[in-house]
């Protein structure tokens, strides 16, 4: 039988050493905080969730406006209005009405809304006309008029 020389499993090891090694050291150059990872705050994602979700016409969370006496607040399809002060009637050009949660009913155009009931907008153009001051609270995207 042949005996492997001393110096060459040597080498072998010490190879496979410095292999691992600069894995490592590669993986630690990428690794969180690096160029190719880079550490980011709560604050920047939170931000950038939102303003895609707000983009999206999804929810990212509850917002309130004060809507002036005459104005329209036209909602996008799948936003959620709630009435929280005032008197508002519904607006809706297509005459089809939105979703009373609350209620379980579908109010249609002109029809008041009451306060503290969760509407849901089924398509967009659809939303509320204010009669007087009104303070709404609504999770989606809506633009006042």
């Amino acid at each position: 039988m042949r005996r492997t020389p001393v110096l060459a499993v040597i080498g072998i090891i010490a190879g496979g050493c410095l292999f691992l090694g600069g894995y490592k050291a590669a993986a630690a150059l990428s690794g969180p905080g690096s160029a190719q990872d880079p550490l980011v705050t709560k604050s920047f994602v939170e931000e950038y969730v939102n303003k895609l979700l707000g983009q999206q016409g999804g929810g990212g969370g509850w917002r309130i406006d004060n809507v002036a006496p005459g104005q329209t607040v036209e909602a996008r399809g799948g936003t959620e209005l709630i009435v929280r002060a005032g008197k508002a009637t519904v607006s809706d050009p297509s005459r089809s009405g939105i979703a009373d949660l609350t209620s379980g009913t579908n109010l249609a155009a002109g029809q008041a809304v009451a306060a503290n009931h969760l509407l849901l907008v089924p398509k967009d153009g659809r939303g509320l006309k204010a009669s007087t001051a009104v303070v709404v609270m609504y999770r989606g995207s809506v633009e006042l008029k």
